[in-house]
């Protein structure tokens, strides 16, 4: 154990619970939580890490590649290509950050880059030649055969309609 500059407070290798004004002169250490994949760790860090140390450690914990990773923090994605170390980029010691997977791909179905163009990529299909319909007597003939003559027999039960699709 080593003691910090007020001698109070004990600091150990992973984690120094010296007060917040109190600054530990022998471990330059962060303590980072790091909330995704279903649980929390927390990861112990050099106070000089880039963003890339803190995925590799990631890795080393959870298998999952820097590739696949998405570190937020306050709303902001951590990007390997972050200029300087966590502590110039905001992270401090205690912080929480989320991990999430990167997706691949984007959007394909609904995507405003292939509006208008579906109208071109459907075949061309002929109209069908259709038979003219019965107006005047005849109509009135055609009706009365389907409404009394060919339906005597009514099932018992509701009557269903010309268009229903249920069995007979």
């Amino acid at each position: 154990l080593s003691y910090c500059k007020s001698r109070v407070f004990r600091c150990f290798s992973t984690f120094c619970f010296a007060s917040v004004s109190t600054y530990c002169c022998f471990h330059t250490r962060m303590f980072l939580f790091i909330r995704g994949l279903g649980k929390n760790f927390s990861v112990t860090l050099n106070d000089d890490a880039n963003v890339t140390d803190l995925m590799k450690k990631i890795e080393h914990v959870e298998n999952v590649k820097p590739q696949s990773q998405s570190l937020i923090f306050q709303g902001h994605i951590l990007h390997e290509s972050l200029e300087g170390n966590l502590y110039d980029n905001g992270v401090r010691d205690l912080s929480t950050i989320n991990l999430c997977l990167r997706l691949c791909g984007g959007k394909v179905h609904g995507s405003l880059a292939r509006a208008g163009k579906v109208r071109g990529q459907t075949p061309k299909v002929e109209k069908k030649e259709k038979k003219k319909q019965k107006t005047g007597r005849a109509k009135r003939r055609m009706q009365y055969t389907r409404r009394f003559i060919n339906a005597v027999s009514f099932p018992p039960g509701r009557r269903r309609g010309p268009n229903s699709n249920q069995a007979k």
